[in-house]
């Protein structure tokens, strides 16, 4: 069996910005809570050649009142189902640790990705530089060029 991973909307936009959303399938069984879907623009990211299984999440909205909705469906489903989340909110992140759920963004995916042998170096490289350049992901430089050592290094994986 898989691992399970919940994304919330940051890294399918992203990814998708930089064309690369097909990688989100290579980290596990990928669920996409309900709400996610309805907080993607009509339109703007095309999920349909992804497979995933969509699901109805139900939470109390005082349950992590400082995130949004998408953000705090993706956290309940990786709670309830003790599933790897993807997130590129930091706020949500430092939840997910509070809560000892596992947490990756959209660059620890391309780092994943190469750790697994699905992109060479270069284009490891080539992408880590695409999500800071070509996306609204804010990426600081240090931590684009720690993404890149980590690939120099191959010390890239989960």
């Amino acid at each position: 069996m898989s691992r399970l991973v919940v994304t919330d909307t940051g890294p399918l936009i992203h990814l998708d910005q930089a064309d690369e959303l097909h990688l989100l399938e290579l980290t596990g069984e990928i669920y996409i809570p309900e709400t996610v879907l309805t907080e993607l623009e009509p339109g703007s990211t095309d999920i349909s050649e992804l497979e995933v299984t969509v699901e109805h999440v139900e939470y109390d909205e005082s349950t992590y009142p400082h995130l949004d909705p998408g953000e705090t469906a993706a956290l309940v489903l990786s709670v309830d189902r003790d599933a790897v989340l993807l997130t590129d909110d930091l706020d949500a992140r430092k939840t997910a640790q509070d809560e000892n759920i596992e947490v990756h963004g959209s660059v620890g995916v391309v780092l994943y990705a190469y750790s697994r042998g699905e992109l060479s170096e270069t284009a490891a490289k080539r992408v880590l530089r695409a999500l800071k350049r070509d996306t609204n992901l804010y990426l600081s430089s240090p931590l684009v060029e720690h993404a890149i050592r980590l690939v120099d290094s191959d010390d890239a994986g989960w």
